[in-house]
Formats: structure tokens, C-alpha cells, sequence
């Protein structure tokens, strides 16, 4: 067994290189490359190529194309919060998050590589690779996140956290330009950069999994793992009730999680669909902008937290994304005003994924569970990005239109923003 060293700088960069390896999923994948791909691939077009339909049909059942990508990636996230919790509850006992945590990397990597074959022809396998890639990467993040309250003290979770997702928004962006190089310069097909994702999220993982040990607890993993994982988990249950204001922090996250992971899982497919004139090229761009303006907003809001605290600094995110979201529903219909839209997104989408994931770490109680509590974590997360997928599918199908769907966004980060507020003031995040 081996013991993890908080503070240890070796193992806090072996920890945050993992963010370099799976970030380039949410990038290239359902950011980037892929949405574009998607929506082109499952279109149906005139003699000269231009999009005529977005409807598919699957089961005998009509849908708009990104429509039907919302509801399969929202199931994902169902799975995903369906298991976690169960399999953290094991992992705490038996001392093996890293386990865990590569078999849904190597999941997750190995269905990217499978969405070199997605054709409209075979839809319902490709969508089972869509599903696999998503579950894969949310999954393996349960346990890397859990590793947080372990290698740092809580005075340095803001700024681990946030240099973890730095190291995210440069490594994808540094993947997706050196493919975007080799399919503009080289004329690359499109679908081989799924496998370079699949490569780079896989390969890059192996520094992570070198120096994160084995097992991290000093629990015994003798007996009935699965039973004893599962007196774990209500075990965490239970003391989680008891501590108010983790359980309010829980309840904002989720709320303002329904909104915060839908804009960048439809941002691209919105831009394609909703914005006048924006060619695919200027899609990438916007991407690009939303990363690189991604690690200045993860830094700057891990300051605004120590001069103000982490739920005011949260508040100050929310508040902001209220405002993106009015914005681009009355009045973002160019590129450039998308270029500014995504500019302002990616200041706040770095500073509330980081502060959230910070926030959390700092108001567990001592613990050796940190699995088990993150679960709960990913799950309320997970959960909101469900909702928050569905209705902005759902109302797309029922007004035909993407515009419509932002006022749903409007709502849940308004909440979140008033429930953010109930939080009991506390010296580690007030």
C-alpha cells in the first residue's frame, strides 16, 4: 500500500497532467471536431452539398439530428450517475480508485478511436460510441477528482484545482490545432482525429497512472467488496446530510451544473444552426477562443476566491453567466457576436468548473471516503446536465428552434445563483 504525500509537487503534477490527457475529449470531441462532423454526416443534403434536412430517423421514430445527440448524451450522464456512486462506494473500500479510474479512461478513449467508423447508414451503432466515449470520460473524472483532498491541503485546492484545468485548455487546444492543421494543410479527413483523442487521452494518462498510487486508504479489502462498498456509500450518505452546507453547495451545483456543461456540449451545434454566415472554420476558432480565455478565467477566478471567498467568487460566475445567456438569446445572431459571446464563456466556464470542483474538496469533513463523497458530487452534476440536455433538446423539438432552448439556461443559473446565497458562511470557502 502506498501512502499519498499531500503537497507533494510530483504528484500534484502527475495528478494534474490527467486533465491534459482527457480534456482533448470534451474539446475535439463533443466541442469541436466531432458536433461539426455529426451534423454534417447526419444531414441531408442537395446536389451541391447543401444542407437541406436536419431530420433522422431511428426505431422508426423521426428526430432532429441534434435533438437525438442530446438525449443519448444525457442518458449517458444517466448511466454514469446510476454507477458511480456504487462503484466509488466499493473503490473507497477497497482502496482502488486508480483501478476504476483507468477502466473508464481506457473505455472512454477506445470508443473515441470507434467514431472513426460513424456513418449515417449504421447511426445506432455510432451513437453507442458517442454514449461509451462520454460515459468513459465522466466516469474516470469520479475518481480523479477524488484524488484532489488528498495530494493538496485545502489552502491549495483553488489553485491545484484550477492549474489541473489549465493544463486541460492547453493540452486539448495544442491537439486540436495540430489537427485542424493536418485537415486544412494536409486535407486529413476529419474522422482521423477521433483516433488521435483516443491515442492522446490514453497515452498522456500513463504519466498520471505511473506516480497516482494503487491504493490510497488504509481500509482491508478482504470479504464481500460489493456489500461492504455499499455500507460505505450510505455510510457518506448519512454523514453527508448532517453537514449543512455541503448539502446546500450540492444544490446549487446541481442546479447551475444544468446550464454550465449544456452550453459547451451545444455551443458549436447552436452556432451551426442558430448564427447567420458562420462557416465551420470560424466554429473551431470560437472553440479555440472559448480554451485559451479558459485558463485565464480558471486563474483569475482562483484569486477573486481568496480575496472574496469561493461562494461569492461562484456567485460572481453565475451572475455573469445569466448575463451571456440574455445576451446571446436577444442578440447574437453574427459570428462576431458569437466570437464575443464565447469570449465572456470561456472566462466564467473556467472559473466555475474549477471554483466548483475547490469548493467541494473544502468542505468535506476529514475523511478517508473521498471517493464515496465525490460521487455525490459527479452525481448532482451529472444529473443537472440530464435535465439540462433534455430541456434544451426537448424544447428545441417542440419550438423548432435552438434560440428558444437558452431561456431554460436563463432559469437554472438564476437559481443556482439564489441558492449559492443560503450557504452558511464558512472559513475554508465564505
Amino acid at each position: 500500500m502506498t501512502n499519498l504525500k499531500k503537497g507533494d509537487k510530483k504528484l500534484i503534477n502527475a495528478w494534474t497532467f490527467y486533465d491534459w490527457a482527457n480534456s482533448s475529449y470534451p474539446l475535439v470531441i463533443t466541442a469541436a471536431i466531432f458536433p461539426i462532423f455529426y451534423v454534417n454526416v447526419t444531414g441531408t443534403k442537395d446536389e451541391s452539398g447543401k444542407i437541406i434536412s436536419d431530420i433522422v430517423t431511428l426505431f422508426g421514430r423521426d428526430f432532429k439530428n441534434t435533438e437525438l445527440y442530446d438525449y443519448v448524451v444525457a442518458l449517458s450522464f444517466i448511466l454514469v450517475s446510476l454507477s458511480s456512486p456504487i462503484l466509488s462506494g466499493i473503490a473507497d473500500y477497497s482502496g482502488s480508485k486508480k483501478r476504476f479510474m483507468q477502466f473508464f479512461c481506457y473505455l472512454g478513449s477506445l470508443s473515441c478511436a470507434s467514431l472513426y467508423f460513424f456513418s449515417k447508414e449504421h447511426l445506432f451503432f455510432g451513437l453507442l460510441s458517442i454514449l461509451f466515449a462520454s460515459v468513459g470520460f465522466w466516469g474516470s473524472l469520479v475518481f480523479y477528482n477524488a484524488y484532489l483532498p488528498e495530494i493538496a491541503e485545502p489552502a491549495d485546492h483553488d489553485k491545484v484545482s484550477a492549474k489541473g484545468f489549465s493544463m486541460g485548455y492547453f493540452g486539448s487546444a495544442l491537439l486540436l490545432i495540430i489537427n485542424l492543421i493536418l485537415i486544412k494543410v494536409f486535407n486529413m479527413p476529419a474522422k482521423y482525429s477521433f483516433i488521435s483523442v483516443a491515442l492522446w487521452w490514453m497515452g498522456f494518462a500513463q504519466f498520471t497512472f505511473a506516480r497516482l498510487p494503487n491504493r490510497s486508504n488504509t481500509h482491508s479489502s478482504s470479504g464481500n467488496v460489493i456489500l461492504k462498498g455499499f455500507k460505505e456509500l450510505w455510510k457518506v450518505w448519512n454523514e453527508l446530510k448532517q453537514i449543512k452546507q455541503l448539502k446546500r453547495f450540492l444544490i446549487a451545483f446541481f442546479t447551475y451544473s444544468m446550464g454550465v456543461q449544456t452550453v459547451m456540449l451545444v455551443a458549436v451545434m447552436f452556432a451551426k444552426k442558430e448564427i447567420v454566415g458562420m462557416e465551420d472554420s470560424n466554429l473551431i476558432v470560437s472553440v479555440l477562443l472559448i480554451q485559451f480565455v479558459g485558463i485565464l478565467g480558471s486563474f483569475l477566478f482562483s484569486r477573486l476566491s481568496k480575496w472574496i471567498g469561493n461562494i461569492k467568487a461562484l456567485g460572481v460566475s453565475l451572475f455573469i453567466w445569466v448575463g451571456i445567456c440574455v445576451g446571446v438569446y436577444a442578440f447574437v445572431y453574427t459570428p462576431n457576436a458569437f466570437y464575443v459571446a464565447a469570449s465572456f464563456v470561456g472566462f466564467v466556464m473556467g472559473g466555475v468548473q474549477s471554483l466548483s470542483r475547490s469548493t467541494y474538496s473544502k468542505l468535506l469533513p476529514e475523511t478517508e471516503d473521498h471517493a464515496s463523497y465525490f460521487s455525490f458530487f459527479d452525481v448532482c452534476e451529472k444529473i443537472g446536465i440530464v435535465i439540462g440536455m433534455f430541456s434544451f433538446g426537448a424544447i428545441e423539438g417542440l419550438t423548432g428552434g435552438m434560440r428558444n432552448s437558452i431561456l431554460a439556461l436563463i432559469i437554472f443559473f438564476l437559481v443556482g445563483f439564489i441558492v449559492l446565497l443560503t450557504i452558511p458562511k464558512s472559513k475554508n470557502v465564505s
